[in-house]
């Protein structure tokens, strides 16, 4: 049997998907994504902090936050969560903002010119015999978010995701 492997186009096209399997029930996991206080721990990039200026957990709720890195660089973001299946599902966009929570065009704020205004982050979570099996969409062409290096950022916040669901 003979396995094509997909064109750069098509990879240009698709968006960002990744999967983790983390040691620990779904319940946690699905709460590590629900509080500030626990998002704080994990949900940036090695060496970057993160600040929630406001947070609230629920479909059409709203969202203001930032990660800062060690340089200074803040990046400011707004969301709106559409979807909320406990603990199975959440939907939310992501929009670059400024620290005021307006809308900003990512090129201004130092993105690529390529980056979409606003993407939608889903993430599922399906309970493994006591594992739960993450699985992370969010819309934006993979080859921009590795270029940007978005991709890699998701990577590395999984990572401490991990390291903090084995502290709990």
């Amino acid at each position: 049997m003979v396995v094509s492997k997909p064109s750069t186009a098509a990879a240009s096209n698709r968006d960002v998907f990744i999967t983790r399997v983390f040691d620990a029930p779904r319940d946690l996991v699905f709460r590590a994504w629900t509080t500030p206080e626990y998002l704080a721990r994990w949900y940036a990039p090695k060496g970057c902090t993160t600040l929630y200026r406001s947070f609230d957990f629920h479909p059409g709720g709203t969202f203001h936050s930032c990660i800062r890195s060690p340089n200074g660089y803040e990046c400011w973001c707004i969301g709106a969560y559409r979807e909320i299946v406990v603990p199975e599902r959440i939907a939310y966009t992501l929009v670059i903002a400024n620290e005021k929570g307006s809308p900003v065009d990512p090129e201004a704020a130092g993105m690529d010119p390529n980056w979409p205004q606003e993407t939608t982050v889903t993430v599922t979570f399906e309970g493994q015999n006591g594992k739960t099996k993450l699985t992370l969409r969010q819309t934006v062409s993979e080859l921009i978010a590795k270029r940007t290096g978005a991709h890699p950022s998701w990577l590395e916040m999984l990572d401490r995701l991990a390291i903090n669901l084995a502290q709990d």
